[in-house]
């Protein structure tokens, strides 16, 4: 058993988290630990000024002028639900995917089962939206297209301005699911009604915390699905209808919210294109060796044009869990391998039931993490697949 490890399931949540992620955290709740819009006191007030800079920080990286559209949640998925169940009523029709994460796809059944209707648009092989299949799939009923921005399973990127340009031309609501872009992928939310984010996967931020940026006037049609205290308007019961108190009832995830500033502020000092730069870097990397291994299938598409950092492989002739079993107990290398909440997604590519193994670079993993990730995969393939014998090299 090596002592070596090497994280590879970055789309699931990044690891490591910024610098600097932590050590806020821990301030917070070793030396300040307080609420905010409950307390009058300093403390309270200068919490209250970190969580504002976060918006404001957000809204920057997004492209939007108004830090009060940045409304935070636990997660991509409470976004999502939030926004969806809070906007369709029984009767109107959506439009989404055969690439979606079940973050998407389970609010829909549930939905439907309301008098939702819904269609799902075909995707090719490589996973990639023709964004003029959606034209053909409005009807008078629909309200609006959700859609994630990356794939999960296979990382291609979907033509997200495209789509806008149809909602504007028809209008309907454009929600996009940018669990897989947000902090690697340059996003303009102005062409967006709402955008659902994960601050833990390419913001580099701790789980816990997401959320999404949404037009003001989208968000006068929407719903809340969870009303109490905001710490504003408390002489009412009735829900406050401003931005971002609408949607922000009971305790804030503080911690976390401080220590996404973080990381958001290390993006920037990083720079998002040399993130990015990296990360589609190893990819390339990756992708070739993969190409020069008999049995190993990548699925989707085979270059970096047009994806994120996650690439899926289907060994042929073996068992995929055991091929992951093997490289993490044999070689310390994390990887995720199934259906990735995406069952919909492995259809539309080939690969259910039996799914795939996922490999997903941060732009902190290094090309030493990548070649060892090859030469495990050649060995364990050299041992004929088993994951009860399995080969080693120095």
């Amino acid at each position: 058993m090596t002592t070596r490890k090497v994280y590879a399931d970055n789309s699931s949540t990044s690891f490591p988290k910024a610098p600097g992620v932590s050590a806020a955290i821990k301030d917070f709740l070793d030396n300040i630990g307080c609420n905010v819009n409950r307390g009058g006191y300093a403390d309270a007030y200068n919490v209250a000024l970190d969580i504002l800079e976060t918006r404001q920080l957000l809204a920057s990286m997004f492209h939007v002028g108004d830090p009060r559209e940045v409304v935070f949640t636990p997660s991509t998925t409470y976004s999502l639900n939030m926004l969806l169940h809070g906007f369709l009523q029984s009767g109107d029709h959506i439009i989404t995917t055969s690439m979606e994460h079940n973050a998407v796809m389970r609010p829909l059944h549930a939905l439907a089962e309301k008098g939702v209707s819904c269609d799902v648009v075909p995707c090719d092989k490589n996973g990639l939206l023709d964004a003029d299949s959606i034209t053909s799939a409005i009807k008078k009923e629909t309200r609006a297209v959700v859609m994630l921005h990356a794939s999960n399973v296979c990382g291609t990127v979907m033509p997200i301005a495209a789509v806008s340009e149809i909602c504007d031309e028809h209008q309907i609501r454009l929600i996009v699911d940018a669990a897989q872009t947000a902090g690697v992928i340059d996003i303009d939310a102005n062409k967006i009604d709402a955008l659902a984010f994960a601050g833990h996967k390419g913001l580099l931020g701790p789980q816990g915390i997401g959320g999404f940026v949404i037009k003001k006037e989208f968000a006068d049609e929407i719903a809340p699905l969870i009303t109490g205290g905001t710490g504003s308007f408390s002489h009412k019961t009735e829900q406050p209808d401003l931005l971002p108190d609408k949607f922000e009832s009971g305790t804030m995830n503080i911690p976390a919210i401080l220590g996404l500033k973080k990381a958001i502020e290390y993006i920037n000092l990083v720079g998002m294109e040399s993130i990015r730069e990296k990360e589609m870097l190893l990819t390339s990397t990756f992708i070739s060796a993969m190409k020069g291994i008999k049995g190993v299938n990548v699925i989707g598409k085979d270059d970096t044009v047009g994806r994120v950092a996650v690439v899926s492989v289907d060994f042929a002739g073996n068992d995929n869990a055991e091929i992951a079993a093997a490289l993490d107990r044999d070689y310390g290398i994390m990887t995720r391998c199934g259906l990735h909440c995406a069952p919909i997604a492995h259809k539309t590519m080939g690969t259910y039931p039996h799914g795939t193994v996922r490999f997903s670079f941060g732009h902190l993993n290094t090309m030493d993490d990548v070649e060892y990730i090859v030469r495990s995969i050649k060995a364990i393939l050299k041992d004929g697949g088993s994951v009860l014998s399995p080969a080693r090299f120095p």
